[in-house]
């Protein structure tokens, strides 16, 4: 275990980083977390959208945001959603999670996980997250089946409970990829549906494959404070022509093509995209290789300052991997260094924050059935996220 931080030490390493990231900023005001990056080409695609009076669920943009990221991550099909919460329940609900099913999933995430199997009446079930990946453990996830899993009518059934584990919903933490592979061989091996939770992880890459494209189906969101933004919206991708089919059937309200009576087969939801939202990602997209690579110069220019001060490093993941660095992860000996670190740099106008409370530890819940998960708590005790935004020119 780490040693605690020396206060002086603390105060010195604060410091030090709070004028590298004023610097980089080239600012002396408030440098937020991760503010989106918005100018003359968002609003040039937006009024083209707003003077075609298609700014709901239907028109041109829609349609050319999927297939950008068709092109983009590789996937055979892509369906636009309203964010990337309603994203994962539409995944689950066509992977076939039922009421009261488990679905396996990490607690060291972000709620919306966890909340995306409530919403279908299942339980998630939460498992240790990888020290290197800093994803769903592939090893906790194999020990996991082998010891308390069963093959029962062809299904994965939880021997304590006899419940059904429908589904494994791994999630890329901070854009950091999750070992894909063999959470994927290991869930084929005992007949379990993978959802990646690729939220965070646009523009992140595992072993020359986009993340979101290993499982069945992955879900990305466009929240204020990603990447790419459409404002609030989310994107399915799987390569599954059935599953796509299915999931934008659900996401239009289950009506039967028509061009004037109003007819449903389903219980669907009105989870499309609109089009105004669409038109601003694909404005977005034209900018994603800059971001990116910006991101990438912040990220070693992080490493290297960090590299000549005590006590500090840097979340890097797999060496196989190539993450978006959505958010930079400094990691604090301990829980106590982490404090007083966050205390002096948003005192100093400078925006950072601990990783999300684990699951397991929020109220809500604190009942579901979970592993013993050292890594999860160790990791949330210790990392702060840093300034990790691009320079905006408009």
């Amino acid at each position: 275990m780490s040693e605690i931080m020396h206060p002086q030490s603390a105060v010195h390493n604060t410091q030090a980083l709070i004028a590298m990231i004023r610097e980089h900023y080239q600012s002396e005001d408030f440098i937020p977390l991760h503010a989106p990056c918005l100018g003359q080409p968002e609003k040039q695609t937006l009024n083209t959208c707003i003077d075609s009076t298609f700014v709901s669920s239907v028109g041109q943009f829609v349609t050319e945001l999927e297939q950008r990221f068709i092109d983009y991550t590789g996937a055979r099909h892509a369906v636009a959603v309203v964010n990337g919460t309603m994203g994962l329940f539409l995944a689950l609900k066509v992977a076939g999670v039922e009421s009261d099913d488990l679905v396996l999933t990490q607690s060291l995430s972000f709620v919306a996980t966890a909340n995306a199997i409530k919403m279908l009446q299942a339980d998630p079930l939460f498992l240790d997250v990888d020290s290197m990946s800093y994803g769903l453990s592939a090893d906790t996830l194999e020990n996991f089946l082998n010891e308390q899993a069963c093959q029962k009518d062809g299904m994965c059934v939880h021997k304590q409970t006899g419940k059904v584990i429908r589904a494994c919903v791994p999630m890329h933490t901070l854009g950091f990829v999750a070992e894909m592979d063999r959470i994927v061989e290991i869930c084929q091996r005992h007949g379990i549906k993978v959802i990646e939770d690729a939220a965070e992880s646009l523009g992140s890459f595992y072993q020359g494959q986009h993340s979101g494209t290993f499982g069945e189906m992955g879900v990305f969101s466009f929240n204020g404070n990603k990447i790419l933004t459409t404002g609030g919206g989310g994107m399915l991708v799987t390569d599954d022509a059935e599953l796509a089919s299915h999931a934008k059937h659900l996401s239009t309200t289950a009506k039967i093509p028509h061009a004037w009576l109003f007819e449903h087969d389903e219980i669907g939801y009105n989870l499309r995209m609109p089009n105004l939202n669409a038109a601003l990602g694909v404005a977005q997209f034209d900018r994603l290789p800059g971001f990116l690579q910006e991101k990438a110069t912040l990220a070693a220019s992080y490493r290297h300052f960090l590299s000549q001060q005590s006590d500090l490093t840097m979340m890097q993941g797999l060496a196989s991997a190539q993450p978006n660095y959505w958010l930079n992860g400094l990691i604090l000996p301990d829980q106590a260094s982490r404090d007083v670190f966050l205390q002096q740099a948003n005192e100093a106008g400078i925006q950072t924050r601990p990783l999300w409370t684990p699951m397991h530890q929020l109220e809500i819940y604190r009942d579901c059935l979970r592993c013993e998960l050292p890594q999860t708590e160790w990791l949330a005790e210790r990392v702060v996220n840093l300034p990790s935004g691009v320079k905006c020119h408009g």
